[in-house]
């Protein structure tokens, strides 16, 4: 029987030098294996009588649990080791500033409604809002919009369904943001109930609104911004002087003309459709539709409770989608809804 101290400290030796773990297990197979010395003095125990087995036993079990409490302890350095080599290879320094989180902004379309209420803001006009699902008294009755009139056929409107999936009567998405007018100037007359003189009403209406119409150049959803100015001396000067200023002032130039061309809307008389047209650059000479304007209709101030002997007022529409058109060199209206990242990050 060899020398089973001289063998476990053959064995811790071997183990130490053992540079990975599979240099480790030719070790381990030189000392446990089938073929190596603990295993062979193992076999030998067979040829000793009872008592000096028992002894020898013991022994080189002592001896085989060191050994294999040394290449325990080798494979636990050797993983120790492995990890500090990876750790240090994909160490971060978290002495360097972050990537930071991608910065978004604002959708082109959204910027023109925040510089449309702050130029109208400056003159004196409130900003008001209003459900986008809306009653027919404020989208149509109230705005001298009779039952026949084509605007109320479902060709041209979203209406609503009810539970049994019938159409909800009254109920739609509105198709203008005039409600909002209507729902204001009702709201400013509860308000001023028996005041011998009402308040002048100065408010846009900016918001989305819905109309069945989808091809190259409309949007069954769209945004418009309304305006009201409801007084005792409002006139049609008035209105042309507020468009006017506006228009150059939302596109920073004075070197624009505006004009005024008779039209017909239901809710204004008289009504016009306004053009503007620029005097240099790419769109020089071009007359371009760019609102719908007029008197308010002496029916509609009826309607909200308003004297129409005694107040009048005026009211325009506009399309922010189409300014920002022309602010931005837009040539395609698709591209405000498409969601293309490519396009977007222009505005960011």
């Amino acid at each position: 029987m060899e020398n089973l101290d001289q063998m476990v400290a053959q064995a811790q030796t071997d183990f130490a030098a053992a540079a990975d773990a599979a240099a480790l297990e030719q070790a381990k197979a030189r000392y446990l294996g089938k073929s190596g010395s603990v295993t062979a003095e193992l076999k030998s125990l067979g040829k000793l009588d009872p008592d000096a087995r028992r002894e020898a036993g013991a022994r080189i079990n002592q001896a085989k649990g060191r050994i294999e409490q040394a290449l325990e302890a080798r494979r636990s350095a050797l993983k120790e080791a492995q990890l500090a080599t990876q750790l240090a290879a994909e160490a971060l320094d978290v002495t360097l500033p972050a990537r930071g989180a991608g910065q978004g902004g604002l959708h082109p379309v959204s910027r023109t409604l925040e510089r449309i209420e702050a130029l109208f803001r400056s003159i004196g006009f409130e900003v008001a809002d209003g459900p986008e699902i809306e009653a027919d008294f404020q989208n149509f009755t109230a705005l001298n919009t009779p039952e026949d009139h084509p605007a109320r056929s479902m060709h041209d409107t979203f209406y609503l369904q009810d539970e049994s999936g019938g159409v909800a009567p009254g109920v739609l998405l509105r198709t203008h943001t005039s409600p909002i007018q209507v729902r204001y100037m009702q709201a400013h007359v509860a308000l001023h109930a028996g005041a011998e003189t009402m308040p002048e009403i100065r408010v846009i209406a900016p918001g989305r609104v819905y109309r069945v119409d989808s091809d190259a150049t409309h949007s069954p959803m769209f945004h418009q911004v309304e305006g009201l100015w409801v007084g005792q001396n409002v006139s049609f000067a008035d209105l042309k002087g507020v468009i006017a200023d506006f228009l150059r002032r939302f596109f920073e130039s004075d070197d624009l003309q505006v004009r005024f061309r008779p039209s017909f809307f239901p809710f204004t008389e008289p009504s016009a459709e306004i053009d503007m047209a620029f005097m240099s650059g790419a769109l020089k000479g071009r007359w371009l539709e760019i609102a719908g304007c007029g008197m308010v209709h002496p029916n509609v101030l009826r309607q909200v409770g308003i004297d129409a002997e005694k107040y009048l007022g005026f009211a325009f529409g506009m399309g922010p989608d189409r300014l920002t058109m022309l602010r931005y060199g837009i040539n395609d209206l698709r591209l405000f809804y498409d969601g293309d990242l490519r396009f977007l990050r222009q505005f960011a």
